[in-house]
């Protein structure tokens, strides 16, 4: 007896994939919520795995699958995105069920057999267009790529309607439910929206164009199935929506302030900025780094207005913590906000400029000649930072068009 299940989903289309409950950090991205590595079996005539799971949890995905077939009826396994959480497991599963063929994509086939050191003739490459026939059924293929590596891409079951997205509408959510409409749709909004900010927003422009693309495909869909997260089947046009949306960068009305603090100087002068641009009808979230993590405050960033980093100056440089926060940020290449930096300092004071030079490297325009305080902020120096606040309020109600 299986002590894993699968999970039905259509006739033919089970869910095999595991359930992380302890993980919560996600090369850098903290899953507070832990998350869950999606596989799926397609019983058709040519029994088919779409992707496999992270490799610590081949016995759970084997285990699901063994509940309702024997694993070596498996004939073709498709892997749509090469990341290790998806192939880990893939050499094993070979190694068990002895698959007539292997699917990936042209980039795909490489970087499967640049992984693991194989020879890539062992992999059957599909391109966009490209159908094959699982012989009651068919299963069509999309390349996506750099959403969000180069080997990605889809594939599509059009007698199912159900579209295997790998890592697109998806996120980190372990659960025991399986389907988006038995989970709260705040705490999914919230999830996508982290999972978006923290890995798709580089790739934005791609994000967009690949939805104008399969809305001119005109697929008809009734299950997206992501590779992390609950499989959606209430609320597909909720999510793509949201994705369409958080593609555009579109600025708001708000302001985040990330900083650290030596002796709470650089913390006085971030709550009197926090005042000024409140008086201008922003929207403010403070996020200090000793509390906040990195990936955070990139979920706040993807729709501010005006990003605002403080430091204090140690051994004349940027406090670590905000030289983390601001290299992580840097690569996710935020896009359509003003900027501007602040501190205090002692004798040296170059953290301000060396933080304003960051922000030049992310293309982010200043909205005011950073602010720089000597020591601990006396009443003058904290009414210098309200009216830094309001200044950069000013600059985000012209970015946006909006009024306080």
């Amino acid at each position: 007896m299986s002590a894993f299940k699968a999970v039905k989903l259509t006739e033919k289309v089970y869910w095999v994939g595991a359930v992380d409950w302890a993980i919560r950090d996600f090369h850098g991205y903290s899953t507070s919520r832990g998350t869950t590595y999606n596989a799926f079996l397609v019983l058709a005539e040519k029994v088919t795995l779409i992707d496999t799971v992270k490799k610590p949890f081949f016995g759970e995905m084997m285990s699901r699958i063994a509940s309702i077939i024997d694993p070596g009826e498996i004939d073709y396994i498709i892997s749509n995105h090469s990341e290790m959480d998806h192939t880990g497991a893939l050499p094993d599963t070979i190694s068990s069920v002895h698959p007539e063929k292997v699917f990936a994509s042209p980039m795909g086939k490489k970087a499967i057999a640049a992984h693991f050191h194989w020879d890539p003739s062992v992999i059957t490459e599909v391109r966009t267009g490209d159908s094959i026939s699982l012989g009651n059924i068919s299963m069509t293929f999309i390349e996506t790529r750099m959403l969000h590596w180069p080997d990605s891409m889809v594939s599509y079951i059009p007698e199912e309607k159900v579209l295997f997205s790998q890592d697109g509408f998806g996120m980190h959510l372990a659960s025991s439910e399986r389907f988006d409409d038995e989970l709260p749709l705040h705490i999914l909004d919230e999830e996508s929206l982290k999972y978006y900010a923290n890995i798709l927003m580089p790739f934005s422009p791609l994000v967009s164009r690949l939805i104008d693309q399969l809305g001119d495909l005109d697929l008809d869909v009734d299950l997206l199935c992501p590779d992390h997260g609950p499989v959606w089947r209430s609320n597909i046009d909720h999510i793509i929506g949201n994705w369409t949306e958080w593609a555009k960068q579109k600025p708001s009305m708000k302001a985040v302030i990330v900083f650290d603090t030596m002796w709470h100087s650089t913390a006085t002068l971030a709550e009197a900025i926090c005042d000024g641009l409140d008086s201008q009808g922003i929207s403010v979230r403070v996020m200090p780094l000793a509390s906040s993590g990195r990936s955070d405050v990139a979920t706040e960033v993807l729709d501010a207005g005006a990003l605002i980093v403080g430091s204090p100056t140690i051994n004349n440089q940027i406090f670590p913590r905000v030289a983390d926060c601001m290299v992580y940020l840097k690569g996710l290449k935020p896009k359509n906000l003003v900027g501007a930096a602040f501190g205090s300092y002692g004798w040296s004071g170059e953290a301000v400029e060396q933080l304003e030079s960051l922000l030049g490297e992310m293309n982010i325009p200043l909205a005011s000649e950073g602010l720089k305080i000597n020591y601990v902020p006396d009443a003058e120096a904290l009414e210098k930072a309200r009216d830094f606040g309001i200044l950069i309020g000013k600059k985000v109600v012209e970015l946006t068009g909006e009024s306080g």
